[in-house]
């Protein structure tokens, strides 16, 4: 059989038994091994315990609970909470400066718990009934705060950089660096949009200032420098020559974890125990994804499927912009119905040699799939954002949240044409931190 019309129909039974309602990683295994025992036959199967364990045989998978065990111990304290009063204590006289300081707070509580879930919940609760408190529109107070939850796959340490950068052998190093820039720029258009549409929509007799004091500006400030030095500290060692990735995501973990004891008297048995469960759970649900995306790309090399597919895109006789532009779509298609994680894993392997061939380096194309990813973290039908933004705020129709998420998503588009554009947004850190390569 052609290997073109094969990988069609990979993808078609690939999508019906996913939407079937099995996991993501029995899903990949149920597709990889149908399709080897009928082209194959049985004795392929033989092969495939020894690649599920063989993916899994790396050093680095090892920063992927750690860093885990590093967002879930915040996560379960008042960080959140304690960053965000911090934030609009200190931004109080900034015009918009409650919005703005809930989106600083969703940028560096996502950095530090790198998960989205969390960022919502964590800053939802305490920003979006402050900010219809005092008039801002219900778009804009439930919008920002599922765009800002987004942050977290992108602004380092990623666990979605770390996937990528397993699966496609690049340097982890370089891909935490290549999203900071890029961070900074979605936040400031955050930020800009918010403003304008709070102005635009909101009652401006109602958006006023609370007055603080000094004291209670700083008074706020030891419970949030703590979590925020050590987020410097990981990436200090990391970039200094001082540790891995993998070193520094464990010493990471353990000062989170004392500074969540010390400082937020996290020490009942129950609540570290729903901490390490939580977070081994999340991170065999990753460990094991990443398994059987490696059989399911052995299966499609074994097909023969991944070569032709580069072969045939590099014989199309297109301009390699509109080549990126057909696989900006198909990953933000790909984006609304499966996890970052899912999609990364099963994407990179074919798109990998094809970006390359075409020129484009794989460092910044990390960058660009990530912010894809996040579309679809506020994007139906999964949109999962959405979900948490009613869940903590019912009040709130989803029909308003999807309204108030879509212009952040169109500031995504922004930023996603800008890094086409002046693509050293992604790759001018890296190069000038850790020198020019990959």
């Amino acid at each position: 059989m052609d290997p073109l019309l094969l990988g069609l129909i990979v993808a078609v039974v690939t999508i019906l038994v996913l939407f079937s309602g099995v996991s993501v990683a029995v899903g990949l295994l149920i597709v990889a091994g149908g399709f080897l025992i009928v082209f194959d036959g049985v004795r392929s199967l033989e092969l495939m315990p020894e690649i599920f364990f063989g993916k899994l045989d790396n050093f680095a998978l090892l920063s992927i609970p750690m860093f885990i065990i590093m967002g879930a111990s915040i996560a379960s304290t008042r960080a959140g909470a304690d960053l965000y009063e911090a934030l609009e204590r200190w931004l109080t006289r900034v015009p918009g400066g409650l919005v703005i300081s809930n989106l600083g707070a969703c940028a560096l509580f996502s950095a530090m718990s790198g998960s989205s879930p969390a960022t919502c919940a964590a800053i939802g609760k305490m920003g979006i009934p402050e900010m219809r408190r005092r008039g801002y529109p219900d778009s804009v107070a439930a919008g920002s705060i599922a765009a800002g939850g987004t942050l977290g796959i992108l602004i380092p340490p990623s666990v979605t950089m770390i996937v990528y950068g397993i699966a496609t052998e690049t340097s982890i190093g370089r891909l935490f660096l290549a999203g900071v820039i890029p961070g900074i720029l979605l936040v400031a258009l955050f930020m800009a949009w918010s403003l304008y549409q709070t102005w635009k929509a909101g009652d401006v007799r109602l958006i006023g200032v609370t007055p603080y004091t000094w004291a209670q500006k700083l008074e706020i400030l030891p419970r949030v420098l703590p979590f925020l030095a050590i987020i410097l500290g990981v990436l200090y060692a990391m970039y200094g020559g001082i540790a891995t990735p993998s070193e520094t995501a464990a010493v990471g973990a353990l000062m989170c974890l004392v500074i969540a004891m010390v400082i937020y008297k996290l020490w009942d048995p129950r609540a570290l125990w729903v901490v390490l469960r939580d977070s081994t759970r999340e991170s065999v649900m990753i460990l094991f994804i990443i398994a059987a995306a490696g059989v399911f790309s052995y299966m499609l090399s074994s097909l023969f499927i991944t070569q032709s597919i580069a072969e045939w895109i590099g014989t199309l006789d297109v301009n390699r912009w509109v080549l990126m532009g057909a696989i900006n779509v198909f990953l933000l298609i790909a984006g609304f119905f499966l996890p970052p994680v899912a999609v990364i894993l099963m994407a990179a392997p074919i798109l990998l040699p094809i970006i390359t061939t075409a020129g484009f380096d794989p460092i910044w194309f990390a960058v660009v799939l990530t912010i894809n990813m996040e579309i679809g973290l506020i994007s139906p039908p999964v949109g999962l954002n959405l979900y948490v933004i009613n869940g903590i705020a019912p009040e709130i129709k989803l029909k308003t949240i999807l309204y108030g998420s879509l212009p952040y998503v169109g500031c995504m588009i922004v930023a996603i044409i800008l890094l086409c554009i002046f693509p050293g947004l992604a790759t001018w850190l890296p190069d000038v931190v850790m020198g020019a390569g990959w």
